[in-house]
Order: structure tokens, then sequence, then C-alpha cells
């Protein structure tokens, strides 16, 4: 009995869009998560980078449940003294909103060089549109 286990060579990769609207926040990062690091496939090996690329529009027409708006902080220091910051989620929607899905999919990657590899093929945006049609994304629903 042999084990397979993937090669780079190997590998195929593909396009999906994901609609953020009206999903919560944390449910939409853990699956998308997933197909970054390709745990949806049969092919999986966990040394290597076998996931697909995840194109994430309407970013920020997520939801979050509970006081979260107001109370969850994200967190940030400028390596010099008291050069901490503290921003709040609703702050964070007004000015950035893709970067909180990009903190919250990559806080569920791994930490490392693989886990960088898998986050670059993350993109988000805030509207609807994207520049990837070349690609021929396919929709992938949750």
């Amino acid at each position: 009995m042999k084990s397979y286990v993937a090669t780079p060579a190997t590998i195929e990769r593909k396009w999906y869009v994901v609609d953020a609207t009206d999903k919560t926040l944390g449910r939409l990062a853990s699956e998308v998560a997933k197909v970054l690091r390709g745990k949806n496939k049969p092919t999986y090996t966990p040394f290597l980078d076998t996931g697909d690329y995840v194109i994430i529009v309407n970013a920020d027409k997520f939801k979050v449940t509970g006081k979260k708006m107001v109370q969850k902080t994200y967190f940030s220091h400028s390596d010099y003294i008291g050069g901490t910051k503290f921003v709040r989620l609703d702050e964070m929607l007004e000015k950035h909103p893709e970067r909180i899905v990009e903190h919250a999919v990559k806080g569920m990657l791994p930490k490392g060089a693989l886990g960088n590899q898998m986050y670059r093929k993350l993109f988000v945006y805030c509207g609807p549109d994207h520049k990837h049609q070349a690609q021929k994304p396919e929709a992938l629903d949750f």
C-alpha cells in the first residue's frame, strides 16, 4: 500500500469568487482559509501549498454577531515606546474594510513561509468588481 503525496508539478489550482454579503466574518474566514490551504481537495498535503486562489468581493458587507462592532479592537505597535495603537472594528470598517477580512483569514492560516505563500493567493475587494476576470473564477458558496 502506498500513500499519495502531492508534488509541486502535480498541483492544479482553480480560481474562486466569494461574495461576503451578509456572511458572518469568522465563518467566512474559516471557509476561505480551508480553500486557500487546500483542505477541500483529496490531494491535500500538509507540508505543501495545494490550495486554490480566492477572490472575495463585497468585503465591506460582512456581518458580525453580538457587540463586536464596538468592542472588538485591532492592536498594532510601532516598536517605539508608547507606540501602541488600538482601532475598533467600526473605525476600521470605515477606513479599510478589506483589511478586516484579510486579517481574519490570515489568522487562520499556518504561520511561517508556507502560510505566507498561501496568503498571497487571497484577493479582497470592497465592491462587486475585481480585476481577475481573465482567470474565469468559479462562484464558491458555503
